[in-house]
């Protein structure tokens, strides 16, 4: 899971991106695009199928989440989609917490890995905490996250579908017990899909060699595609090569996205600040993570400070500030505006560049704020920036959380090791694709 993924569980709206999965082939290899559609939700209504047979749902609540088919035969189940963590899981005991599960006793293709398959001996090696042996001899695994959640279980093999294609004997973990910080939320989902680099990961399983997302900040559409994009209204992406540290570090993650953020604008003036606090540490603290499983962007406590500084000085007239010292927003985020509620829009701000080596990832207009749901003062809504403080967290790295990610082409190419991006207006991308609404 993303490093803040549970911690960023309250007080938010519910998008819900829907999808009709349609499998195309290119020259070289099979893609699968699975379109996504956004709609504003109340709370806790999951939207109604249009065509059941074809139809892989997506719905968004502070994370990004997939709805496929799993089993023989198929049960439906909601995962988030996380490209901060390596092993899959499923709920597979319901509880009084966890209502949505997945039933094994019901599956003829369900099967749990013993401790002496090669899976568990060999391919377990960079999960975060070490897998053990139960008493039945079956391969035990634990997740933990850093708002102190954590599932136990035990890996198993499924067949998975994405949309029509079967994905037999696909490694996951099958969590009977847990806890978790934030039930009421986590109770909507049946589990994870771990998206990072990591052998056991859902993306290496499928063998494809790279995959692309694109998420709508205008409207309801969007795309999330396995394998190749070969679109001739794409422009040619800017790349950011992944950090690789063969060594193990205490605080590294070696199969995470982590490129290396070599510095920030603010419109156009660079922060004056030395290149090295950007750069790891020799316990590995301070990587640059990208991030599908956190919302917004933390960075670590002097680079915030020095956005949160200049970010104020480049908007004194334009915004007032909200000078409430014991409101922090989701526990990270200090920086936050009055803005009278019979205003329409935001007036204009000055763009925020986050640049890495090789390509540039610009946040402007309404990315930058973000409105705290139901607080009003005087008169006022209450919007906070969107970039937070890594240390209020206790997390020691740069999350790139997919707020920022909104209206950019992103790939993540494992072949060659390194994420690319592109500006592109993702509901006209879905449009061209014949997915729009």
């Amino acid at each position: 899971m993303a490093y803040l993924q549970s911690l960023l569980l309250l007080h938010l709206i519910i998008f819900s991106i829907m999808n009709q999965t349609q499998v195309s082939l290119c020259a070289t290899q099979k893609t699968l695009i699975l379109p996504l559609k956004t709609q504003t939700l109340p709370h806790g209504l999951v939207p109604k199928r249009q065509n059941p047979t074809s139809k892989i749902s997506f719905h968004h609540n502070v994370t990004l989440t997939v709805t496929l088919t799993v089993g023989s035969p198929p049960q439906s189940v909601t995962m988030v989609l996380d490209t901060g963590s390596e092993l899959s899981w499923l709920h597979c005991k319901k509880t009084q917490n966890f209502n949505s599960i997945f039933n094994t006793l019901s599956s003829k293709s369900y099967s749990p890995t013993p401790c002496s398959s090669p899976v568990c001996r060999t391919r377990t090696r960079t999960l975060p905490i070490p897998v053990s042996c139960d008493q039945n001899k079956l391969c035990h695994a634990t997740v933990s996250y850093a708002d102190a959640s954590s599932m136990e279980g035990n890996l198993a093999s499924e067949t998975f579908y994405i949309g029509n294609s079967a994905r037999p004997g696909t490694i996951f973990g099958c969590m009977d017990t847990g806890f978790s910080s934030n039930s009421d939320e986590d109770s909507k989902t049946t589990g994870l899909m771990g998206l990072n680099r990591g052998s056991l990961s859902f993306i290496t399983q499928m063998g494809f060699p790279k995959f692309s997302y694109c998420i709508s900040g205008r409207d309801s559409s969007g795309i999330l595609l396995f394998g190749e994009a070969s679109f001739s209204w794409l422009q040619p992406l800017n790349y950011t090569p992944l950090i690789q540290i063969t060594d193990p570090l205490p605080y590294f993650d070696r199969v995470a996205y982590t490129v290396q953020l070599e510095g920030i604008k603010v419109s156009e003036k660079v922060l004056p600040l030395p290149k090295s606090v950007f750069v790891p540490d020799h316990t590995g603290a301070g990587q640059t993570m990208v991030d599908s499983g956190t919302q917004f962007t933390f960075l670590l406590g002097p680079v915030y400070t020095a956005l949160k500084n200049e970010f104020m000085q480049q908007t004194k007239g334009i915004l007032t500030l909200l000078n409430d010292p014991n409101f922090v927003f989701q526990g990270a985020m200090d920086l936050c505006y009055l803005v009278p509620l019979n205003r329409p829009i935001l007036p204009q701000l000055p763009k925020v560049s986050l640049m890495f080596r090789g390509a540039e990832m610009v946040v402007s207009g309404e990315r930058l704020m973000y409105r705290v749901p139901g607080m009003v003062r005087g008169g006022n809504s209450v919007y906070c920036f969107t970039f937070g403080n890594s240390d209020l967290l206790g997390t020691e790295a740069f999350v790139i959380g997919h707020h920022h990610q909104q209206n950019l082409w992103m790939e993540f190419d494992l072949v060659k090791s390194r994420v690319g991006l592109a500006e592109v207006r993702c509901d006209l991308a879905s449009q061209k694709l014949g997915l729009g609404v």
